[in-house]
């Protein structure tokens, strides 16, 4: 069930985040830490991670939603996995990063738990309907 459930939330939390990045905060990071930014992306961490964050989704919270038969579940757990995820990573920066922007950190708090909350419920459903 592990391989499904994965295969059905990774391509649900690339389709939600590629949206994101690409069309909705694009400028918004651009604007806030284009000093910061590479001009050419390291495709390999950033794969690194998706492949981990969703590793993570699925064993800590859509596989046991699945398993309470619980939307809600997947809904309350996956926000908060998203969020102590982007917590790690902005408030780190927060913390350590000379000029790194609080109102990034908020935003990517948000983002990071709407981003979760969503591909959890949405695979969690997608599971139902298929029957795992």
């Amino acid at each position: 069930m592990f391989l499904k459930l994965y295969a059905i939330a990774l391509s649900v939390f690339f389709a939600i985040d590629m949206l994101w990045l690409g069309l909705v905060a694009k400028e918004f990071y651009s604007k806030q830490i284009g000093s910061l930014l590479k001009s050419d992306v390291n495709w390999v961490a950033a794969i690194i991670f998706y492949l981990l964050f969703i590793v993570g989704l699925v064993v800590f919270v859509i596989e046991p939603s699945v398993q309470k038969n619980s939307w809600m579940h997947a809904l309350i757990f996956g926000a908060l996995f998203g969020l102590v995820c982007y917590a790690t990573y902005d408030l780190t920066n927060l913390a350590i990063a000379k000029d790194w922007p609080l109102l990034v950190t908020i935003v990517d708090l948000i983002w990071g738990a709407l981003l979760a909350a969503s591909v959890s419920t949405i695979t969690y459903f997608i599971a139902s309907k298929i029957g795992l």
